[in-house]
């Protein structure tokens, strides 16, 4: 007899570049720079920079810290790999091993970088345009001696609610984006926007758009129905399956109890494997019978290790089969919707976890 007892972390590939070279399609005239800081979004960046690099073409890409540059450059040979969180004591020997490039974000950074400068590199700035978080702000700008100026080699900025078409704050930061541009670095290329603001328009799109979280199978842009193909499924195999008595409890703090005789199925995966512990008694597991797709519902506590569903309308559940807890219908926007959370954090919380068989298909 064959059983599984771990949870499956699935990655579509052919969706991953589908969907980059879509994007890039989109923003025809900008380059198109891949995001793949946190590992990838948690699926594996050197698998996900090798595949842009060679199957794609992507050459341009954004990593969080030096260390992640450090380790895909070996499969990205000629690419640009800028570092979001720009560059200080214990990120300066991958940059000099590995040619990478910060982002200045703050005055100390650039004295940091005037200190260690590496040949051949010119660095990008961050400038701040309303989201108050990494940048120089305009003070800063103008506190910059006039020889700083030409220390850099891109000016870049970041948009707070490009997922929201119409919001103020898109025509607002974009208008200062332009206009510290124009008085600061009018010679440099510059980038605006990430996967959410590469669909608000040509005008945003600027020399470079950066694409992280939409390549990824995540709307980005949820004001209209999801462009982008799924990358990633997760299921779990049945460990056990038991009939629930009418006035039985189930789980940890006994939350849920039957109020009916119910047929129940424990599942391989919890909130240990990233599975939010908030779809307790609201979450959904999927069973493909064939062509048929049966919905169960969570019910108790979600534990370290295992959900546990009513499996009563399952036709026919054997303990192996696999549950779905993400799948092309039930997508990482969704899950992370009824978790009250969002796609991206899900993606990053189970991507990371080593207890996942990850399984990359074409």
């Amino acid at each position: 007899m064959s059983i599984l007892t771990r949870p499956i972390l699935e990655i579509n590939l052919n969706n991953l570049e589908h969907n980059y070279l879509d994007l890039k399609k989109l923003a025809s005239g900008a380059e198109a720079a891949a995001v793949i800081k946190d590992d990838a979004y948690g699926l594996g960046a050197e698998i996900i920079a090798k595949r842009l690099y060679k199957q794609a073409g992507c050459r341009i890409f954004f990593v969080a810290h030096g260390i992640e540059g450090e380790r895909i450059r070996p499969h990205v040979p000629n690419a640009k790999i800028y570092v979001l969180q720009g560059i200080g004591e214990d990120s300066l020997s991958s940059f000099q091993k590995a040619e990478l490039i910060p982002v200045i974000a703050s005055k100390e950074q650039l004295s940091f970088w005037k200190e260690h400068k590496i040949n051949g590199i010119k660095p990008a700035i961050q400038i701040e345009t309303g989201l108050n978080r990494l940048g120089f702000r305009e003070q800063d700008l103008q506190e910059m001696a006039i020889e700083d100026y030409q220390l850099f080699s891109l000016v870049l900025s970041h948009l707070a609610c490009a997922d929201e078409k119409d919001h103020f704050m898109n025509e607002y930061q974009l208008k200062n984006f332009i206009r510290l541009r124009t008085r600061f670095f009018p010679k440099l290329p510059a980038s605006l926007s990430a996967s959410d603001g590469t669909f608000l328009g040509s005008e945003y799109h600027f020399d470079i758009i950066r694409l992280g979280a939409a390549i990824y199978g995540i709307n980005t842009a949820p004001y209209r129905e999801n462009q982008m193909l799924p990358v990633v499924r997760v299921f779990a195999p049945i460990l056990q399956i038991a009939e629930l008595n009418r006035g039985d409890f189930v789980g940890y703090s006994a939350t849920y109890r039957a109020a009916e005789q119910r047929k129940i199925a424990i599942i391989s995966i919890g909130y240990g494997d990233g599975i939010p512990r908030s779809l307790s008694n609201t979450g959904k597991v999927f069973f493909y019978n064939g062509s048929k797709i049966s919905e169960a519902r969570i019910i108790g506590r979600i534990s370290m290790d295992n959900i546990i569903c009513d499996i009563t309308e399952v036709e026919n559940p054997h303990v192996g089969d696999m549950g779905f807890i993400i799948n092309e219908f039930y997508t990482l926007d969704d899950i992370g919707r009824d978790a009250g959370t969002i796609g991206y954090e899900i993606l990053s919380r189970i991507g990371k976890n080593s207890r996942f068989i990850r399984n990359y298909t074409e």
